[in-house]
């Protein structure tokens, strides 16, 4: 009697199963700590500055006029 293939399927055989079902424990660990860290990170709401007309970044080499 031969272990019925649920998952994966290939030349492994059982193997192809437990690959697949690491590398799904791998990617759901993955997530559940960046889950974590994100709930106890407290994100940067500061205000950021807009560069006005009269500013450097205003008049850098990034920036082109309109027309």
């Amino acid at each position: 009697m031969s272990t019925p293939i649920i998952l994966a399927h290939g030349a492994l055989g059982v193997w192809d199963e437990v690959i697949f079902l690491g590398i799904a424990a791998i990617f759901f660990i993955m997530m559940g700590i960046s889950w974590v860290k994100s709930r106890n990170t407290q994100p940067d709401l500061g205000e950021r500055e807009l560069p006005t007309n009269g500013s450097k970044e205003a008049d850098s080499a990034n920036r082109f006029p309109m027309e």
